[in-house]
């Protein structure tokens, strides 16, 4: 028989933390973090990472395990995701997956095969430098005229995907959607559910906006100048975050700090939709919108305990 897994997403800000803790309470459950940000040290505020007391004796993975200068992409995530899952298991608890990258989610989940070019990396240097040189738009541009669902999928700014995208295409003649299509169609290894938290969009932007002033507020923007003064670089994956690179063009004197926190709270908005896009092209998603139940996590915490016990997913 398959292995247990429980999977906990949705929107930016919608509330995954605290149903999450709910939920591994109730099924002996321990969580694996599916969040870019939360694997840094010394990235707390921007990420809204879980604290030691939210967490409330729950074991937690994948938080706090880099340094913010190191690189973090969907195939360390897999290899570390997996890791975690063997040792859960290994304890006889379910793993949780809790986060917001559906694309991470996607790659544990369905085991997908990344094939990694390791050796020649002349052609991602090649993309590199006419990213530099003409700017992200020209490069997604490249993308759309080869591979037009890796273009529609991916926003211009996220560089190093539309260059892997690009790179792909060129050394395997293969769209890099087709490829991500095929290795999603593949069966689960795990016997699963997946839960996407989600709420009104008003009320969920009025979150976002609330939570963006809270995090400057608690100190954010300290954060990004100690992360600057340390030495990490705005190139580094850490600091393509949102919140962080706004921040850090700030501290260059490239916008003012009002015009960095409006720019941070659009772009996290407009994250969100990004996000609710990506899990309605999943399959066997269980929505939960939080105003079905009356913002209850008691009711929530319920539906999501009748639809294990209806899947047979149990420790």
């Amino acid at each position: 028989m398959k292995r247990p897994l429980i999977i906990l997403t949705g929107p930016t800000a919608v509330g995954k933390t605290a149903a999450s803790i709910g939920l591994a309470k109730a099924v002996e459950g321990e969580i694996i973090s599916a969040d870019s940000m939360q694997v840094y040290r010394g990235m707390d505020i921007g990420s809204a990472k879980i604290s030691r007391k939210e967490m409330d004796g729950v074991r937690h993975y994948l938080v706090d395990v880099l340094e913010p200068e190191e690189e973090f992409n969907v195939v360390k995530f897999q290899r570390l995701a997996r890791q975690a899952a063997e040792e859960i298991y290994s304890r006889n608890k379910i793993p949780i997956v809790v986060g917001g990258t559906g694309f991470y989610i996607q790659a544990l989940l369905y085991d997908i095969d990344f094939t990694e070019n390791d050796g020649d990396i002349s052609l991602r240097q090649e993309l590199e430098k006419t990213a530099e040189e003409k700017g992200p738009e020209y490069l997604h541009q490249l993308l759309q005229e080869v591979d037009p669902q890796a273009a529609r999928d991916l926003h211009p700014n996220n560089i190093k995907r539309v260059i892997r995208a690009l790179e792909f295409y060129r050394q395997t003649g293969q769209k890099i959607s087709e490829h991500n299509r095929k290795e999603r169609a593949k069966e689960s290894p795990y016997r699963y559910a997946y839960f996407v938290l989600t709420d009104d969009r008003a009320r969920l932007y009025d979150r976002i906006d609330r939570r963006v002033d809270a995090m400057m507020e608690a100190g954010l923007l300290e954060e990004v100048r100690s992360l600057r003064d340390r030495g990490v670089k705005r190139t580094c994956t850490s600091m393509q975050g949102l919140g962080y690179k706004e921040l850090y063009a700030c501290l260059e004197g490239e916008c003012s700090l009002d015009e960095a926190v409006r720019i941070i709270k659009r772009d996290t908005r407009h994250f969100a939709k990004r996000q609710l896009t990506w899990f309605r092209r999943e399959r066997d998603v269980i929505w939960l919108d939080k105003g079905r139940f009356l913002q209850d996590e008691g009711r929530i915490l319920q539906e999501m305990l009748r639809c294990l016990k209806e899947k047979q997913i149990t420790a």
